[in-house]
């Protein structure tokens, strides 16, 4: 992991692209962001299957962050709004909000993110997932970025920095 986060503070200091395209997903200096995701601008991700739209932070976002140490994290059979926060992530680093990219019922929380924070950092789209939520309006998904869109969006931000 520190091996990871200095290469990619290094490639970014010196401005150095590692996009690559592949079939299954993007690659940007050593996060990865997937096909078949919608991404927020404040580096969430969403993926939607039947009724239920699983919510959690990008590989971007934790690699920023670092190690993460402690989740907070909803209670089952609230609500979120889009836009609105609805936990932390806190990391050796900073702690920061966690937004939702939809607005919806909470129907699941990952509460292995409690015992094992570290879920977020080794697993950003798999086991690391934060909420699953019911889309109030599934309409919402439609003004979040695919991959490439997210990628760039990305590349472009770390640019200004």
């Amino acid at each position: 992991m520190a091996l990871r986060m200095w290469a990619s503070s290094t490639a970014n200091a010196l401005k150095i692209s590692c996009a690559s395209k592949s079939l299954l997903s993007l690659s940007r200096c050593f996060a990865t962001v997937l096909d078949g995701l919608k991404y927020a601008e404040s580096h969430e991700w969403v993926k939607h299957e039947g009724s239920v739209a699983t919510i959690g932070i990008t590989d971007h976002a934790q690699d920023h962050l670092g190690e993460v140490v402690f989740v907070e994290l909803p209670e089952s059979g609230g609500s979120v709004s889009k836009g609105k926060g609805f936990g932390a992530v806190e990391s050796v680093k900073a702690t920061s909000d966690v937004n939702s990219p939809i607005s919806g019922e909470i129907v699941e929380v990952n509460s292995k993110l409690s015992e094992a924070p570290g879920l977020i950092n080794s697993s950003p789209y798999e086991e690391g997932w934060m909420i699953k939520v019911k889309p109030r309006s599934p309409s919402e998904l439609e003004s979040l970025m695919g991959s490439k869109e997210y990628t760039k969006f990305c590349e472009e931000e770390d640019a200004s920095h």
